[in-house]
């Protein structure tokens, strides 16, 4: 099975199913002499974790990352850093029904269609939980560039979406399981979560991400654009299905003369309807981009399938699972666009990674 290293100058590989022993990666291409705030790393794991409100999934992983190289007194080696999180509350049995079935919408017919043999329990390596070994790579790739901010939060569940001339508390988007910077939206994706989930149905949703503190410069032409490998970063997240840089779909409605961004004296655009990235290239300003995630395929319902002799089955939804993706999706966004990033930031900072690495090993 190829697909499974994401990056050019940083690698990351990952391993792993939803129901085997553990999960984990090998990120390769970091520098040395960085400073890792392993806490910083598992923080950002836990909340990606499963089990954490009554509105995601309730199985209970402690996902506690185990760091097995690269990293010494604190400290970046240079070499490969690998990284695993075991699997402590897979139920394997919720799935036996499911051997040899094909659930609508998932990858169980594709994955048997294309090698002839398949893990069917939990969706085997296309468990969205291989996503924990992406969540440990960008907490890492973080600390490499201490400059940038990368909030990502839900701006819509279903179809309701946060109004577009609400002020967002970006800071208390945490204050909420639905992870919404804006209190009163928050309470009705809450409230249309619960629902589906109490009718045995799923909901999609939109998570919003933007960088701040990008200087201009960052991507590459043609084939290396930067908004490119955003792109091909989030879709490779499970159950995405659009990706929209600045004003993405709304540009096509639009007449040039409202969407074009007038420049200002001191290099700064008056709008940004680009979302911070022109000719694949960033601009400097903030960068913004928007990640659709469908429903969850699996539905505590009867669905019509087949099985693998291709006779007519009821697939009947079984196991733990979130009722929405988005609000555990939003720390995914988040390491997705840091790994991107710093990416880039290796083709062609090595000077400003010489600083950071001076600043952070000089001697008061």
């Amino acid at each position: 099975m190829a697909g499974n290293t994401f990056g050019s100058h940083l690698q990351l590989t990952t391993f792993g199913a939803s129901h085997g022993a553990a999960l984990g990666g090998i990120l390769d291409g970091f520098p040395a002499g960085i400073s890792i705030d392993t806490a910083a790393v598992q923080r950002a794991v836990d909340r990606r974790r499963p089990g954490q409100s009554k509105i995601t999934t309730q199985r209970k992983e402690g996902d506690q990352v185990q760091i097995l190289s690269g990293i010494f007194e604190g400290k970046t080696l240079g070499t490969p850093i690998a990284f695993q999180i075991g699997n402590t509350d897979a139920k394997s049995k919720d799935y036996d029904h499911l051997r040899g079935v094909y659930r609508p919408s998932h990858a169980d017919r594709t994955y048997q269609l294309k090698y002839g043999h398949r893990d069917h329990r939990g969706g085997g390596r296309a468990s969205a939980r291989e996503t924990v070994c992406r969540v440990v790579a960008g907490a890492l790739a973080a600390q490499l560039m201490p400059f940038l901010e990368v909030n990502a939060y839900v701006s819509a569940v279903g179809e309701a979406e946060i109004p577009p001339d609400a002020a967002l508390n970006i800071a208390s988007r945490e204050d909420n399981p639905v992870r919404c910077p804006h209190a009163a939206t928050a309470q009705r994706f809450e409230e249309l979560i619960r629902a589906a989930r109490k009718e045995g149905d799923t909901l999609g949703g939109i998570v919003s991400c933007q960088v701040t503190g990008l200087q201009a410069g960052w991507g590459e032409p043609v084939f290396a654009k930067l908004d490119a490998e955003l792109a091909r970063a989030m879709l490779s997240i499970n159950a995405t299905k659009g990706f929209e840089l600045g004003s993405g779909f709304a540009a096509s409605r639009m007449r040039g003369s409202q969407h074009n961004d007038g420049i200002r004296p001191g290099q700064k655009n008056a709008t940004n309807h680009a979302g911070g990235i022109e000719g694949g290239i960033t601009n400097g300003e903030d960068l913004f981009f928007r990640v659709a995630f469908k429903p969850v395929a699996t539905l505590l319902r009867d669905q019509q399938s087949v099985n693998q002799a291709d006779e007519p089955v009821t697939v009947q939804g079984k196991g733990r699972h979130d009722p929405c993706v988005v609000p555990r999706a939003v720390p995914i966004v988040e390491a997705m666009t840091y790994l991107t990033l710093a990416d880039h930031f290796l083709r062609s900072h090595t000077d400003r990674i010489a600083q950071i690495n001076r600043s952070q090993n000089s001697t008061p």
